[in-house]
Order: structure tokens, then sequence, then C-alpha cells
């Protein structure tokens, strides 16, 4: 007769973590770990070195309720990050309660202005940087709903210019 031991159920998706979690990979995670805390108040959650130590393999760091996970490059796995790559083609979207004080702290913490903060016809107070390490990121708060066919107005009434003419504040 063989005994079984009931095991606890295992989550398919980890406690903390939501169904999509992005994963980095930039050219020094350890600093790029430290800059997402001064920048973004991120909180690192775990850190697996590699091998030899000299690299990190995996790391997990919390931005608000939002869990990343990021890695060293590793090119001759074909890891690579933006600087490898000659940039990214994805921006990773911050909604915070301020984007005026996020967007602030992220260029004090060493990221470059790529769109300044404004009010944008689809209702957000948003901003664009770029991190040290080549990610995309759009800083944002809500500030008011807006419908679609009113942000299709405000838009075509951009001329062909949408979100890159940005520098001045884009409201319906």
């Amino acid at each position: 007769m063989t005994m079984t031991i009931d095991q606890p159920a295992v989550r398919p998706i980890p406690e903390g973590f939501h169904t999509v979690t992005p994963s980095l990979i930039v050219h020094a995670a350890a600093e790029a770990i430290e800059f997402y805390e001064r920048a973004f108040g991120a909180v690192e959650i775990d850190r697996a070195p590699s091998p030899d130590g000299m690299k990190i393999m995996h790391a997990t760091i919390q931005i608000g309720d939002s869990r990343i996970m990021l890695s060293d490059e590793f090119p001759e796995m074909n890891c690579k990050g933006p600087r490898a790559l000659g940039g990214t083609p994805t921006s990773l979207h911050l909604y915070v309660e301020d984007a005026d004080a996020v967007f602030e702290q992220a260029v004090a913490a060493g990221a470059t202005v790529t769109m300044p903060i404004g009010d944008m016809f689809w209702g957000d107070r948003y901003g664009r940087v770029l991190d040290p390490y080549g990610h995309d990121w759009g800083i944002a708060s809500h500030k008011r709903d807006v419908t679609m066919d009113e942000a299709m107005q405000a838009m075509q009434a951009l001329d062909g210019q949408g979100c890159a003419s940005s520098g001045t504040d884009q409201t319906v």
C-alpha cells in the first residue's frame, strides 16, 4: 500500500506577480537596480549571481505593485540589452500618484528626458525618459477620463504630429 502526503497547491502565478511581468536585460544589472531604487523607488526582491559571481543571472525588483525581472547581458546566450542592440523598441509605462515628482526624481537620478512631461490629450499627465541602461519609461498620472472619440478628435487636431510634438500640453 502506497501512502500519499497532500502537498500544498502551487500557484500558477506566483504571489506578488501579475499576468505579464517585464524582464529587462541591461549591461550592468547591479548598477541598474541601484538606479531604479533612486529613480522609481524600486525595492529589490531577490538576486541570483552568475556562477563566477561577476554578473546577475536573475533579479526581481518591485516598483509600486508591479515586479520587474532583470539580468546582466550574456551575449554568448544571445541576451543583449538596448545598448548592444542600438536602442529599444519598447517602453515601460509607469502609472504613479505624482508624475511630475517621479519624472523629476528619475531625471535627477540620471535619466534623459526624451519627451517633456505635459497634459496629454488622452487624459494623462505624461512624459518619457530613457534610463542610463537604454530602457524607455513613460511616466504618467491619470488626470481625467476621456472617451475614445474625444481622444481621436484631439489626436487629429495635432495634424499628424502625435505624441512626438508633446513638448507642449495636448488637451482636449
